[in-house]
């Protein structure tokens, strides 16, 4: 008798699928916020979660919603997801996660899915679990709710410059509007002022029990060359240890050398390589 070592998961594999995801805590911190806060019951949530279980263990898993992200997924593991995958339309707006897994992923599903937008293949992962030698920029604070109307042509122009869409052109901005201030309200934000403007940003896009990632890092395009981005990560590294999780991790593209040269001097040190799928 066939089967398929392909099913989706619910609250009985839990403790299975936390098992994979405390293996790689960095990897996994998306899927492992969702199910902290969701659990495995899909219709509570935003997608779906499928375990690779060739025998009577779970091996591998992959989130299927909005964003499409594999876990220790093993090679045979990311053929039976694009199996499964493959014969459904696209739901996802990226592929995300470890290298090796989302490019192999990747190539079988280009054949079903058509063209990518973007393929990025080599997005360093950095992580630390200490605060900086380099002193941290006190003009850096969370941003207050009060505040978003200055922070959203900010975070408009980060997303636009780093993924290539401007977030306005669905909806007109309001859900990405709401994500922000959501932000906000959570005490994930953090910025510079000068005057009105927002000239540095930067958001705990992610918390867990094992790291919090910091995503949407940008410095206003007049303020760049100038040494603001080291104090001012300094500053939201210190804080989102001290308060938040006990390693801040993120991941960069490899040819932003100016961001990395940043990471360095703020003790990031590499924990791999992400790739990233855009369409």
């Amino acid at each position: 008798m066939l089967t398929v070592p392909i099913r989706q998961l619910g609250e009985p594999e839990r403790a299975a699928v936390e098992r994979i995801l405390d293996a790689d805590p960095y990897a996994g911190a998306q899927i492992a916020e969702r199910v902290a806060a969701h659990g495995l019951n899909w219709w509570r949530s935003d997608g779906r979660i499928y375990g690779y279980d060739p025998g009577r263990r779970v091996e591998s898993i992959i989130w299927s919603g909005a964003h499409l992200v594999p876990v220790g997924a093993t090679a045979p593991a990311v053929a039976a997801f694009a199996d499964l995958l493959g014969a459904e339309p696209r739901i996802c707006s990226s592929i995300i996660g470890r290298a090796e897994a989302v490019l192999d992923l990747w190539d079988r599903l280009g054949p079903h899915w058509g063209a990518a937008r973007d393929v990025r293949p080599n997005q360093p992962l950095l992580v630390t679990d200490r605060a900086p030698m380099v002193p941290a920029d006190p003009e850096v604070r969370l941003v207050r709710p009060s505040e978003v109307d200055q922070l959203f042509p900010a975070a408009v122009a980060m997303y636009t410059e780093e993924v290539g869409v401007s977030p306005l052109q669905d909806d007109g901005g309001r859900g990405y509007r709401r994500r922000v201030a959501e932000l906000v309200k959570g005490k994930r934000t953090y910025a510079r002022f000068a005057g009105d403007q927002v000239i540095f940003k930067a958001e705990l896009a992610i918390i867990t029990q094992r790291t919090t990632q910091v995503q949407g890092v940008w410095v206003h395009p007049e303020w760049r060359g100038r040494g603001l981005g080291t104090g001012a990560m300094a500053a939201v590294v210190s804080d989102a240890l001290r308060r938040v999780a006990p390693t801040v991790s993120l991941y960069v593209n490899d040819y932003n050398a100016a961001a990395r040269r940043v990471y360095q001097r703020c003790g990031f040190v590499s924990a791999g390589s992400f790739a990233t799928v855009l369409f």
